[in-house]
């Protein structure tokens, strides 16, 4: 089914690039309403300033000049190289939209995910100072909360034992020389003060806890011998949290510390808590084109505990902007490589691909730095279809002199037109099953296709933006009728858009295209007006609702 779709379309579009050259180069095969006016000039559709009053060529690009009748939009002289001229009917079947570029705030919502993690400035590893023995634990679990200077156990030295008899003896210069051991030892300056009035049949001192805050490990029990070093307790304070996460490249621009970020946790539903940026980290990863960056979070207490947990994932949003800057839709912005490029709206039919150059992307804007001023139109929907039919208008191009004055540059081949018809009769049978209500109608007409001998297609270069066209899966089996039409509105849309040029080409099938209004409210983000493809001379059935509303729809005339 995927490279009979492919094989289809590409071939449409193949079609309909030189069905649109033959039918602007020679006006006898667009009708024959052009040989009952007589043109009031001649005009270049890839070149507007190049005009004549007499059929010709472009000096430039070689094209055929086409015929301006009186009443008829002409294309602006000053729309420079690389213009896609389009009738009415086209921009309506494509659905085209511009957008005006404008000087405006800029506005990111940034989601980044990473870790909660303690503050590593209040963290504190806890070892035996002198060799000895626990005799007592006050503190028996990791995760208890402890405050400054709490005792966490009695610990039995004989060397600080011995320290605290020789402290007690001296006076002078002799004892504070003692005092300093003894700080060495791992005792407090209240705890060295107390050693006076200590009692003499008391063997054992407290280790006190350093910092408030919780303890993260307990690696000892009571009666264990330790050496000096040895880790005994491990202890943070979990008052304030990092959140840490990976800031990459492409969003460096709008992150800077004291910017507010909210972060959220799955195990916190429904709440969040904010913070600022306090750290961002020099050292830039090559290998993952990011670097780290640290938001510090209050983290209260709720019910006795911390509502923010050590090392939980969390997700974070950073709502930022931007000075007033040129802008204009992202939607505008076909970038397929390192250059970028919009379609200015140049009234008349007339689009020209203009090169820009992009700064900062928005939600929903992009910033522009150079290409485009304030106030210019710029096509937001349509503009994909809009750049492949420019790729095919330029692969049709032939050299200036080398053609027959007056010969049309493209002609159908009788291959061609057989997969038009083909293709015609698989958007019409389609649209009949779910006019009917027929899921199982149509899950057979999409399965029933011919198989193809895998020989690829002589094709333009242009056609390599089908990609954008394709739907954004293969058309399969559905389980119910609102599923199969959300996909038939996707096919649909690309195959009335390169349908519609060839609805004038001898030996294909005389088709209709349909509008209906109302399938926009209906489905999830349809554009406004929706069409189809019928056969000529079947009453309007509408595909998108079937006996809800069979006979809603109008067809637009070509």
């Amino acid at each position: 089914m995927k490279t009979i779709l492919t094989l289809l379309i590409t071939v449409l579009f193949t079609a309909a690039g030189t069905w649109f050259l033959v039918s602007r180069l020679d006006p006898g095969t667009a009708g024959h309403a052009g040989s009952e006016r007589k043109p009031i000039f001649y005009q270049s559709p890839m070149h507007p300033w190049i005009k004549s009053d007499k059929p010709g060529r472009c000096t430039i690009c070689g094209m055929e000049l086409v015929a301006i009748y009186p009443g008829e939009k002409t294309f602006d002289s000053d729309a420079g190289e690389n213009v896609v001229a389009l009738s009415e009917s086209q921009i309506q079947v494509l659905h085209v939209q511009t957008g005006e570029a404008k000087i405006q705030s800029l506005t990111r919502s940034l989601r980044v995910a990473g870790m909660i993690d303690d503050d590593a400035t209040r963290h504190r590893i806890i070892s035996a100072p002198v060799d000895g023995r626990i005799e007592k634990l006050y503190v028996t679990y990791p995760g208890a909360e402890v405050d400054a200077g709490h005792p966490l156990a009695d610990y039995y030295s004989p060397a600080l034992l011995q320290a605290e008899r020789e402290y007690r003896g001296l006076t002078g210069a002799m004892r504070n020389a003692a005092a300093l051991r003894l700080r060495q030892m791992g005792l407090t300056p209240e705890q060295i003060e107390a050693v006076t009035n200590k009692p003499a049949d008391s063997l054992t001192s407290q280790i006190l806890s350093p910092i408030g805050g919780t303890v993260v490990a307990k690696n000892i029990n009571e009666g264990q011998y330790v050496s000096t070093g040895e880790k005994l307790f491990e202890l943070a304070d979990f008052s304030v949290m990092w959140f840490v996460f990976r800031a990459y490249e492409q969003d460096l621009p709008w992150i800077e510390t004291g910017r507010t970020v909210e972060v959220s946790t799955p195990s916190l539903p429904g709440k969040s808590f904010t913070g600022k940026i306090s750290f961002i980290d020099p050292n830039f990863d090559e290998a993952t084109r990011s670097t780290s960056v640290r938001v510090e979070l209050p983290n209260p207490k709720v019910s006795g505990r911390r509502a923010l947990l050590h090392r939980l994932y969390a997700d974070g949003i950073l709502e930022v902007g931007s000075a007033d800057v040129l802008t204009i839709p992202r939607s505008a912005v076909i970038q397929t490589g390192p250059k970028a490029r919009v379609y200015l709206d140049r009234k008349g039919g007339g689009y020209v691909q203009t090169p820009v150059t992009i700064g900062r992307r928005g939600d929903a804007l992009v910033e522009i730095l150079s290409g485009l001023k304030e106030g210019d139109k710029v096509v937001t929907q349509g503009n994909l279809l809009i750049d492949g039919q420019a790729e095919l208008n330029r692969s049709f191009i032939e050299t200036p002199g080398t053609p027959t004055p007056g010969a049309p540059t493209a002609t159908f081949t009788e291959a061609k037109v057989s997969a038009i018809r083909d293709f015609i009769g698989l958007a019409d049978a389609m649209a009949a099953a779910l006019a009917a209500d027929d899921l199982a109608a149509f899950n057979q007409v999409i399965k029933q296709q011919k198989p193809t001998t895998g020989k690829p297609i002589e094709a333009p270069s242009g056609l390599l933006q089908l990609e954008q066209l394709r739907l954004d899966g293969d058309l399969h089996g559905f389980d119910d009728l609102k599923s199969a039409r959300v996909a038939f509105l996707k096919f649909s849309l690309a195959a009335t858009a390169v349908l519609e040029p060839l609805r004038k080409v001898e030996g294909v099938p005389k088709f209709q295209i349909l509008e209906c209004p109302m399938v926009g409210t209906a489905f999830p983000d349809a554009p406004k007006q929706v069409h189809w493809i019928q056969v000529e001379g079947r009453p309007l059935q509408n595909p998108f609702f079937g006996a809800e509303m069979l006979d809603c729809g109008k067809e637009i005339k070509p």
